[in-house]
């Protein structure tokens, strides 16, 4: 009888945080998608599958203004993990950054730790020059 692995709570923070770092650095290819990955930002869907996740990370315009992310802060319930942090904006608007609160919750199941869904909530900022 083979025996089932189980991805430990590190092993699936690993998993959001290497999705966080494809917002910064534009390059998905480890980000550990599911090939059903869905994202919903503000009730509407953003993200249609992990090949559609992983292209739209890799050179999407929605993505390619990103400058940084701060260290998350991670929370995991079950298989949920939920990733708190600030991201900035390589352009600026009369001479002040636009930033922004994010809030997702990502689906990890402890039993393959994919990334199966991620729930955004997006909060915009101006940052003083």
């Amino acid at each position: 009888m083979a025996e089932t692995r189980v991805f430990t709570e590190a092993e699936r923070i690993a998993a959001a945080q290497a999705y966080i770092d494809a917002l910064v650095s534009h390059d998905a290819s480890d980000v550990p998608f599911a090939p059903h990955c869905t994202r919903i930002e503000f009730g509407v869907k953003t993200g249609f599958s992990g090949n559609h996740l992983r292209r739209s990370l890799n050179g999407g315009p929605q993505y390619r203004v990103i400058a940084s992310a701060s260290a998350p802060q991670f929370t995991v319930e079950g298989d949920l993990v939920r990733a708190r942090f600030d991201l900035v904006t390589k352009p600026s608007l009369a001479g002040r950054r636009v930033g922004a609160h994010v809030d997702e919750t990502f689906v990890i199941p402890a039993d393959d730790g994919q990334i199966h869904h991620i729930r955004a909530t997006v909060r915009p900022y101006l940052i003083a020059a």
